[in-house]
């Protein structure tokens, strides 16, 4: 399988942004994926010195842009996907990825319908685990974690939208439906949503790779400009999709993902020793 592109953009946060590039280059194969680094213009001047140190040592040969002025959340990530022309992951600067996260986030591009495919999380709203919905502190554990969705048979459950923290996009979708709407959603928040809404009208699917894991801390990523959920963009995506709502509703009553949370939470006691 050709490598992908993975896009990180960022914006200020430097701790945060140190423990996901570690993370990247301890668990990510320099083969299988190449990385584009988006630096937003952050004024914090630990920023540049810590990515063009990372950049000197990485196995991943990672290449790293800096936005000659702050263009937002989507300006730079779609900056980031023109740069590349195989399958996209978009990856937040305030995660960190666990052993064997990429294969198992890209077998599910092996069903051509599959638009965009995203991992569970400690944080990750109807990708959260232990619980449904539910924002969860960073864990000291994360690798237990991974081994205990590793566990977890291959299984491509279909979500009314993927979550932008960790989220793979195919090539050929980007290709179709063209990349982050910016002139509608700005600086951030709902884009990825609307890709998503637009990509299943197309007749694509977005799908949770279920034996997947990737921790997100979340209010980390841009934070500092001030994105937040809901406002203006909430309105905006549900003027386009009236039934969005309605949508992720029954999702969450039906609760597909219930019996793989439960099945890794008892994989997860044993491996610890507290079964």
């Amino acid at each position: 399988m050709s490598a992908i592109d993975i896009v990180i953009p960022v914006y200020n946060a430097a701790p945060l942004l140190a423990r996901c590039l570690t993370a990247l280059d301890r668990w990510t194969d320099a083969g299988e994926a190449r990385v584009w680094v988006i630096d937003d213009a952050s004024p914090d001047p630990a920023i540049q010195p810590l990515l063009q140190d990372w950049r000197a040592r990485s196995p991943l040969a990672p290449t790293v842009l800096r936005n000659a002025q702050n263009l937002g959340f989507v300006g730079s990530v779609n900056r980031g996907m023109r740069e590349s022309r195989a399958d996209v992951l978009l990856l937040n600067a305030d995660t960190e990825v666990t052993p064997g996260w990429l294969p198992r986030m890209r077998a599910p591009l092996a069903d051509p319908r599959v638009a965009t495919v995203t991992p569970f999380s400690n944080n990750a709203e109807i990708c959260s685990w232990p619980e449904f919905c539910r924002a969860h502190p960073v864990p000291s554990d994360s690798e237990v974690i991974a081994a205990a969705f590793a566990g977890e048979p291959p299984e491509w459950i279909d979500l009314p939208t993927a979550v932008g923290f960790c989220m793979l996009i195919r090539r050929a979708t980007l290709d179709a439906i063209g990349d982050f709407d910016q002139a509608t959603f700005g600086r951030g928040y709902g884009e990825e949503n609307d890709f998503c809404l637009r990509a299943a009208g197309h007749g694509w699917r977005n799908v949770i790779a279920t034996d997947a894991y990737v921790v997100h801390a979340g209010g980390g990523s841009f934070a500092p400009l001030g994105l937040k959920p809901g406002g203006d963009n909430l309105q905006r995506l549900l003027a386009r999709y009236p039934g969005y709502n309605a949508q992720v509703a029954a999702f969450i009553a039906a609760d597909p993902l219930a019996p793989i949370r439960a099945r890794v939470a008892a994989r997860y006691a044993l491996l610890r020793g507290t079964a």
